[in-house]
């Protein structure tokens, strides 16, 4: 467990010790116009990897690949540290993006042949909890480096601590040794790749290089819309594809999946904008912005644990996604209400909320996940469990973002005419600091313009999250693996039963 936690924070700080020292990267390697590859690189390597590393781990072990993962996420990381050249930082994020792929998909799958899932509520506290100190701490920790260091140890830094990772993992992880004879089906999983690539490259690029309705977009539409139909139509030949489509035969495990999806649609649209909305409208300090969050991640953490324990109990889990669709829904709806005149304490408490609807769904939609599939299957499960929360989060920045814009600019141009629409349209250069030089009349109008945004942002977030609570009512109650119950497994035609874990793994 402890080389788990240990990969698990790996993963999640880098991004955000990175994005703090983004300012400076630019400015000692130049090209400023090609800084939203540095993370694109990164972010498209995650995604469109990820599938893959989980049904290589199921095929070949996952302790093996789980080691491999590490392995080159380090070799990425040091290569990104050596970077001379904009071009080679971009390349080797990528790299490192391809091992972070594997490395949030092992430690979820491993944690699934180690722990059934009646006992798993114990440990997944533990893994909120990473995940709050990873979103609090990596952004002081990456100004602290850029500050008394250089930028080029936001990435070494992931060295000692992989490290210990790979030496926790190489000398304690026991599991059963398996080895597929069946062929990997690269066609699939070539596929599969260009169509993440294509729905990412979507949510990254649109109204932001491209206008939506551009020939690059659309293009980029049809080339999903196309390697995908072209994937599924392969995955249904396949002698093991990399992602079974019998899965979603599954009603729990189908459901669970859009409800990922709409969990990481929400939550990593608060995370980009919140910040926002402080900083520029509240005046909050810029430097302790992971301190700002801390709200939300600690009501995310303290249901966490509650609801962990209480899985873990009384074996019963559907009544927390519904609670936490709703909770969820309820904090993003008292978000929509921020103003200029909104005090640090309230948002806050907003926050609490918030956080509170998240920690009821982000480890129970992975154990539902898991608990719907056979043991050898449970690579892809975490696998595609962990997707479509990413993928739900490309497409929450990238719409919440575009309306976000919208409002801003629709609110500027109401309150100081044609003027003050082209000043919104510069927003990105708009920091608080440049923010306090202009005039009062000027702060005033884009602060309402910001909070208007914020309105619409999370009025959105609210009207996903509801679906999310028709996704949950519909889950059914299948006993928990470990449980002590007589199982079986999942029928094809929906009607779900639990699996037996293999002794060996326990």
């Amino acid at each position: 467990m402890v080389g788990l936690v240990i990969t698990m924070l790996l993963a999640m700080l880098d991004n955000l010790i990175v994005g703090t020292a983004m300012p400076t990267i630019v400015g000692d390697l130049g090209g400023a116009e090609h800084l939203s590859w540095v993370v694109t690189s990164y972010t498209l390597a995650t995604a469109a990897s990820t599938p893959i590393w989980g049904k290589l781990g199921d095929l070949y072990g996952r302790k093996g690949v789980f080691v491999v993962s590490i392995v080159v996420f380090l070799a990425g990381s040091a290569l990104s540290g050596l970077s001379q050249t904009m071009g080679q930082l971009i390349g080797f994020r990528a790299v490192q993006g391809l091992g972070a792929g594997g490395l949030m998909v092992g430690v979820m799958s491993i944690m699934g042949a180690l722990v059934p899932p009646r006992d798993r509520g114990r440990y997944q506290g533990m893994f909120a909890g990473v995940m709050a100190i990873a979103m609090i701490g990596g952004p002081l920790v990456g100004g602290f480096i850029t500050d008394h260091l250089n930028w080029h140890w936001t990435f070494y830094i992931n060295l000692p601590l992989g490290a210990v990772a790979l030496a926790v993992v190489t000398a304690t992880l026991h599991l059963p040794r398996t080895r597929s004879t069946a062929r990997i089906d690269y066609l699939g999983a070539a596929l599969l790749t260009v169509g993440i690539t294509a729905l990412v490259l979507i949510t990254t690029w649109g109204g932001q290089e491209y206008a939506w309705g551009s020939v690059q977009i659309l293009g980029m539409a049809v080339l999903a819309v196309l390697s995908l139909a072209g994937f599924t139509a392969v995955e249904r030949r396949a002698e093991e594809p990399v992602l079974p489509l019998g899965l979603f035969r599954n009603r729990n495990f189908t459901l669970v999946s859009v409800i990922g999806f709409l969990v990481g649609f929400t939550m990593f649209g608060s995370v980009t904008f919140l910040p926002l909305y402080q900083q520029t409208v509240q005046g909050a300090s810029a430097t302790n912005s992971g301190l700002l969050l801390m709200p939300m991640m600690l009501g995310m953490l303290v249901v966490s644990l509650v609801v962990g324990q209480a899985v873990t109990r009384t074996g019963r889990y559907r009544v927390f996604p519904i609670l936490g669709t709703g909770v969820m829904a309820g904090g993003a709806l008292l978000l929509s209400t921020l103003s200029t005149d909104t005090g640090r304490f309230t948002s806050g408490a907003y926050m609490v909320v918030l956080g509170a609807g998240m920690g009821f769904l982000m480890q129970i939609t992975m154990l539902v996940a898991q608990n719907s599939v056979e043991p050898k299957d449970m690579g892809v499960a975490s696998s595609t469990a962990t997707l479509f929360r990413t993928i739900g989060g490309s497409f929450g920045v990238a719409l919440f973002g575009a309306l976000f814009t919208d409002r801003v600019a629709d609110t500027m141009r109401d309150s100081l005419g044609a003027a003050g629409g082209r000043a919104a349209d510069g927003t990105a250069q708009l920091t608080p600091s440049v923010l306090r030089t202009l005039p009062a009349a000027f702060q005033d109008a884009y602060h309402h313009a910001v909070s208007n945004g914020i309105h619409a942002v999370f009025l959105w977030g609210a009207a996903v999250s509801v679906l999310g609570i028709a996704a949950a009512v519909l889950l059914k109650e299948v006993p928990l693996r470990g449980a002590g119950t007589e199982s079986g497994a999942p029928a094809a035609d929906g009607a779900e039963g639990a699996v037996p874990e293999p002794a060996a793994a326990l």
